[in-house]
């Protein structure tokens, strides 16, 4: 009679296959007997077919790394062009270097040091700046070709905010841009500036209609002024310097709107009103939203956008609605092709949100004083264009006013500039 003694296993034979094991327990105890030759010929074949099975299962496991890299690539390309997405015209970037290195190629100190290119720094900065001022001419420039034919300039501007709007909402709703969250206080602390923002929209538009774009521009290089005036009434105090600036500012604008050709008082008080509105603005952001920092300049650029549509076109509606359509006829009359006044108006709305995106972008890549110098520069551009493509008179006398009225500008950014930089000082001293 055949007998054989099962001892509870003390060893394993293993089938190694990818994501798959097989356990067969085999005794270290035999026995002279067929039943345990039969197991132990078992045990040989499956200690080979181990062995082959694991090589296999080496080479699929070498051959399965290249995908993983290969999607870790796709990934970083797809993110990459996600970026582009959310800033269409943005080709100078924050620093975002990621550098990956071993403890072996750290120095002594265990910091990194990233070289930099000062050409190629210098070079990126020229096209933030060319894209900032590009995209803010195309807006002068066809805003106020659609508003030679379709003087509404109420519809206009809600038509703007509304672009602006819907390319916030694209960009949040892809995930191209993070969307920050909404709390009824943000809400709250927005309904101020945005109130402003929609008074100098409106405002300014409403000049644009008036005016040529170059006196009105001329106009709102006074904006330090009603920030100086503005700023002290609620207590902040500015050094003689920073005043001293604003007098040319003052003169300036005088003598330009004194000389210009086509003054109108109306496109005079919405340039200064526009002034206002965006002094205040700025003003009532400072003091509202500091509670709020950790959201970055776009999108809260994009929820005031948002509030002042809401804002702004129902009290269009009620100011010019009536003539919206008899004005639509009379333009598509006078230009010949609808085709036409289509464009003009929706590349008006599209640009007038990028420079605006543009410019809250530069303000990450650039110091603030080189943003005020490149806005005073943005100014004098902006002027020099409309002029040679709206072929505007402009007198010697105009020329000048316009030429002392940007130097004041330019002065006051410098002083303002020194002040800050000494209440820094201050600051790290104490």
């Amino acid at each position: 009679m055949l007998s054989s003694n099962v001892v509870p296993s003390s060893s394993s034979v293993t089938f190694s296959k990818p994501n798959h094991q097989f356990f067969i327990n085999a005794s270290p105890i035999f026995k002279p007997n067929l039943l345990c030759r039969f197991q132990a010929q078992q045990n040989l074949h499956c200690c080979r077919a181990t062995s082959q099975l694991h090589e296999s299962g080496l080479k699929s496991s070498k051959l399965s790394l290249m995908p993983t890299s290969q999607i870790q690539h796709s990934i970083t390309n797809l993110s990459s062009f996600n970026r582009f997405l959310s800033h269409p015209f943005e080709f100078s970037a924050k620093p975002r270097l990621q550098i990956v290195k071993a403890a072996s190629d750290a120095n002594p100190e265990g910091e990194s040091v990233a070289p930099t290119n000062p050409k190629s720094k210098n070079f990126k900065l020229a096209l933030v700046f060319g894209m900032w001022y590009f995209q803010n001419i195309v807006f002068n420039i066809y805003n106020k070709k659609a508003l030679n034919i379709f003087p509404f300039p109420w519809l206009l501007a809600s038509f703007q905010l509304f672009v602006g709007s819907i390319w916030m909402l694209v960009l949040w709703s892809f995930k191209l841009q993070p969307c920050p969250k909404i709390s009824k206080p943000f809400i709250m602390a927005l309904l101020g500036p945005a109130l402003f923002h929609t008074i100098g929209h409106i405002s300014a538009c409403v000049s644009f209609s008036k005016v040529a774009v170059s006196f009105t521009h001329v106009i709102k290089s006074a904006e330090p002024v009603f920030s100086v005036i503005f700023s002290s009434v609620l207590g902040d105090r500015y050094p003689i310097q920073v005043w001293l600036s604003i007098l040319p500012i003052v003169l300036g604008c005088s003598l330009a709107a004194v000389t210009e050709v086509s003054f109108n008082v109306q496109g005079l008080w919405g340039a200064l009103i526009s002034n206002v509105g965006f002094v205040l603005r700025n003003i009532y952001s400072k003091r509202s939203l500091q509670s709020f920092k950790e959201v970055d300049g776009l999108n809260l650029y994009g929820w005031i956008t948002i509030i002042s549509l809401l804002y702004l076109f129902p009290v269009a509606i009620f100011v010019e609605g009536s003539q919206w359509i008899p004005g639509y006829y009379k333009a598509i009359e006078a230009i010949g092709k609808p085709s036409t006044f289509y464009i003009w108006v929706l590349v008006s709305g599209v640009f007038y949100h990028l420079y605006n995106q543009s410019s809250y972008q530069a303000l990450d890549e650039i110091s603030p004083l080189t943003f005020s110098v490149g806005n005073t520069m943005k100014r004098v551009v902006v002027i020099v264009s409309s002029v040679l493509v709206f072929r505007n008179p402009v007198r010697p006398l105009n020329g000048l006013g316009s030429a002392i009225a940007i130097l004041g500008t330019f002065l006051y950014s410098q002083a303002t500039s020194a002040k800050k930089a000494k209440k820094i000082e201050g600051e790290k001293s104490s």
